[in-house]
């Protein structure tokens, strides 16, 4: 009874950290009438320009290219010669260092450890008001750009909505990717989920609304003011995956990391916003092979590279069955296709400890093995 009650709270704790994934669609409803008022009283944006992060990464790195987007850090030692790797973090409520939060916790460092060695990350620029018409394409385009940078064949891991980007990405220019991970990607939203049935529940006009009131910008900040639903130590030991009751100074600065971490907010452009929410959320485009990138429509069958998919099994944000939908969708032969669910939630599966540990391992060997054939495509766990 003891250890069904533990495991109820901690699935509670894990709920309301996910809950955190679906912020522009509940503030969305909460928001439209003090926007205008809000954002009236504050003063503009700082642009992207200067490196000056609010938390420091804890993975050694360097800037190596500055876009409007972006800024691209290279994570690069030892052995040049191996492909590079891309980790495209979701352009949400925080920023793209949910890949490398914490010694331990860094997915960044996972990989390094298990002998990945070339490794970027876009780091992505909370938008400014001039950033407010960057829309899909743009941010396809500044991939692009990056990645010719980087030098292609790239492998591109996908981490929840940079996962459908990746996604794209590798349907629109083929030869310029060489494997994909796809971590709790959205992609066929027609298999429900809380993030899919909020969205349905919301007239688009209400999305437009607010994109009007806040002058062509989302903004991060008063999205967090409008959730604001404090965490508990349970919460983030639950995202974590391991216990922060010990009073150790390593349990206080990640609790303060932690903290910190969810305060640093991005604002995102107005019309990238409205055509997530209306093409990729509500119509369901990709899955239904409408969606248009860089004036080409996308095809997911015509990915023939191979694909690991990552799944979590308390996931509320992004189900096991959806992550797993996707793999119907591609033209990936089957020997090429890998799968694995962690017993975890949806923030856990780029920053807790097990799922780092344990699948990140795989994926890591995985992107190092000779996948010529299905014997060479199975790594096990």
């Amino acid at each position: 009874m003891a250890d069904e009650k533990k495991t109820l709270k901690q699935r509670e704790g894990a709920d309301w950290a996910q809950q955190m994934w679906l912020w522009p669609l509940e503030a969305t409803r909460l928001a439209l009438d003090n926007y205008a008022q809000w954002f009236a009283d504050q003063k503009p944006a700082p642009t992207c320009a200067p490196d000056q992060p609010s938390l420091a990464w804890t993975t050694p790195n360097a800037v190596v290219l500055q876009l409007q987007s972006m800024r691209l850090r290279a994570f690069s030692r030892g052995n040049a010669t191996q492909p590079p790797v891309l980790v495209c973090a979701p352009y949400a409520l925080h920023g793209a260092l949910i890949a490398d939060f914490a010694p331990g916790h860094s997915l960044v460092e996972a990989l390094q450890k298990d002998g990945v060695n070339r490794i970027y990350v876009p780091d992505w620029c909370s938008a400014t008001p001039e950033m407010g018409n960057l829309s899909i394409d743009n941010y396809l385009a500044e991939l692009n750009v990056a990645i010719d940078e980087i030098g292609a064949p790239v492998d591109l891991i996908g981490l929840c909505q940079g996962g459908w980007l990746s996604l794209v990405y590798a349907a629109r220019f083929p030869g310029k990717v060489r494997r994909l991970v796809l971590a709790g990607a959205p992609v066929d939203i027609s298999t429900p989920s809380d993030l899919s049935k909020m969205v349905a529940a919301l007239p688009q006009p209400a999305f437009e609304q607010m994109v009007r009131q806040g002058d062509g910008i989302v903004s991060g900040e008063h999205m967090l003011r409008i959730w604001n639903k404090p965490f508990s130590q349970q919460d983030v030991e639950a995202v974590l995956q391991r216990n922060l009751g010990d009073g150790s100074n390593e349990a206080s600065v990640l609790l303060d990391r932690f903290a910190r971490w969810d305060r640093a907010t991005l604002d995102l452009p107005g019309a990238y916003y409205l055509e997530v929410t209306e093409q990729i959320f509500r119509q369901n485009l990709i899955a239904k092979g409408r969606f248009v990138a860089l004036g080409r429509r996308i095809d997911l069958s015509e990915v023939r590279v191979p694909v690991f998919l990552l799944a979590g099994e308390d996931d509320i944000v992004v189900p096991r069955d959806q992550a797993f939908a996707t793999a119907r969708l591609l033209g990936t032969q089957p020997a090429w296709l890998e799968r694995a669910c962690e017993p975890c939630g949806h923030l856990s599966l780029f920053m807790g400890r097990k799922a780092l540990n344990h699948s990140w391992w795989r994926i890591s060997r995985w992107l190092q093995a000779d996948i010529g054939d299905a014997a060479g495509a199975r790594i096990s766990a």
